[in-house]
């Protein structure tokens, strides 16, 4: 894998846990929110923490994408699983969420699992539309 593939996988897996904490801290500003009362929603919509989040979710979906066309689906989630740990800790040191002995012996097992997962073959070659592939055999010009 290439540097840039792996910078592209680095950016999924902290994208996301950035991006669904500022939503989090925005919405904890914000306070509940109905469909009801669509202004509450909209003034959501305006606040700095959502709008970042918004765009780190955005950019996680972007990389997330170009990850998987060139990577399998079992090596890209479980690359992208170390935001589970990463959200953990933003919690509990940004937020100052309490996080329970059970719910860090969860994230252990879940990212001990991602370990054992991730220790398959790494990616799948795709051929681009323009590369011959072996059941086509090539034309030579004449």
């Amino acid at each position: 894998m290439t540097f840039r593939r792996w910078l592209v996988l680095g950016v999924v897996a902290v994208t996301a846990p950035f991006g669904d904490t500022l939503l989090s801290i925005g919405m904890t500003r914000v306070g509940p929110v109905s469909l009801h009362h669509l202004s509450t929603l909209i003034y959501a919509l305006k606040t700095p923490q959502i709008l970042f989040g918004i765009a780190l979710l955005i950019c996680f979906f972007s990389s997330y994408l170009a990850s998987l066309s060139w990577a399998d689906l079992t090596f890209v989630l479980p690359a992208s699983s170390i935001g589970n740990v990463i959200v953990a800790l933003l919690a509990r040191f940004w937020k100052h969420e309490h996080i329970s002995p059970t719910r860090w012996l969860g994230i252990l097992l879940i990212t001990a699992a991602v370990g054992f997962v991730a220790r398959g073959p790494s990616y799948t070659e795709v051929p681009h539309p323009h590369e011959s592939t072996e059941l086509e055999p090539e034309v030579e010009p004449r």
